[in-house]
């Protein structure tokens, strides 16, 4: 870590419409970088995860908001939730409140011996003083806790509250009836789909993906990886269901996402 350079800025952005902004970090290892989804609404705005929370995302956002922010962590995992801590309201599921709130290292799967963060997967540092060994999940009071079902009103748009455990217990994701978009979160993108972490469960996961085929969607903004259609979405879920639907079958996840 010493030889490598200080970022001039943690954070980049990719403006997908008007409304819309992605957020990346860009010199964090390309496996667990998480999408952070800012989506700009009439009366409010939301901000879907915040990153590792090793550079101030809500500084970096400020010139972009102009109404009420909500934060929301998909799930506790680190590299989603680890901004929560910097922003007055902010949301999780139930089942994962009191992890957020107590700060839970464990939980967000970044404790040394867990060994997900680590030197290496930086390219770059967000300050001088940053050392991946100290890294900690800041705890954060939820102001809101979400459950199934739950409606965020931005006022020109409604995002509804999908419970979509499997990868961990408090696994949401956002749907646009309207428009049929679903902010995913982990619970599904294109790649290597983590099901074998301490906190999953993959029946659980088969019977979410069950409910997810019968979801009217056509475009998917995943927590990593590229945006994928209609038509992608049902065959990464067919794929995982016919690969886990028949117990025995081997995996080796390397990294959290």
């Amino acid at each position: 870590m010493l030889n490598k350079p200080v970022c001039d800025s943690w954070f980049s952005t990719k403006r997908i419409r008007e409304d819309l902004y992605l957020i990346t970090e860009p010199y964090y290892y390309w496996y667990n970088r998480a999408n952070l989804w800012l989506i700009k609404g009439q009366t409010q705005d939301v901000l879907i995860d915040t990153g590792l929370g090793v550079s101030s995302l809500r500084q970096y956002i400020a010139s972009l908001i102009d109404k009420p922010l909500l934060a929301i962590a998909s799930h506790i995992h680190f590299d989603h939730a680890g901004g929560m801590n910097e922003f007055e309201r902010c949301a999780i599921h139930a089942a994962e409140a009191e992890a957020l709130r107590r700060g839970d290292n464990y939980e967000a799967l970044c404790t040394p011996e867990q060994g997900w963060v680590q030197d290496e997967h930086f390219d770059r540092l967000p300050h001088a003083e940053f050392k991946a060994e100290q890294y900690t999940l800041h705890g954060a009071e939820p102001t809101q806790v979400l459950q199934e079902g739950d409606v965020l009103d931005l006022g020109d748009r409604a995002l509804e509250v999908l419970h979509l455990p499997g990868h961990s217990p408090g696994c949401i994701a956002l749907y646009d009836l309207r428009a049929q978009e679903l902010f995913s979160g982990d619970v599904i993108y294109d790649g290597e789909l983590l099901d074998e972490l301490h906190c999953s469960h993959i029946p659980t996961y088969i019977a979410t993906y069950e409910r997810l085929q019968k979801l009217s969607v056509e475009t998917v903004y995943p927590g990593h990886y590229r945006i994928f259609g209609q038509e992608r979405y049902h065959q990464i879920m067919q794929e995982y269901l016919d690969r886990r639907r028949h117990p025995g079958c081997p995996s080796e996840p390397l990294m959290i996402q």
